[in-house]
């Protein structure tokens, strides 16, 4: 498998699973109404996902909290 088909599956796993985590937690804790809900868990996790990138043909991660990418 490609790199960057590596890199495109995990970063969309990531958003996925981080996605259904939050929108669970503020669906549990907050009273909005459901697409508030999902607006906002969409923009938290954009905010707090590791993004997966590619760099000739090396995998690299990028982690919200470091300022460098990191190999795989």
């Amino acid at each position: 498998m490609h790199a960057k088909t590596k890199a495109f599956l995990l970063n969309l796993l990531c958003f996925t699973a981080l996605f259904v985590l939050y929108r669970f937690v503020l669906l549990l804790l907050m009273g909005f109404t459901y697409l508030l809900v999902m607006l906002m868990a969409a923009m938290l996790v954009s905010l707090s996902e590791p993004k997966f990138l590619v760099k000739k043909e090396i995998l690299w991660i990028k982690l919200p909290w470091r300022k460098s990418p990191h190999k795989c």
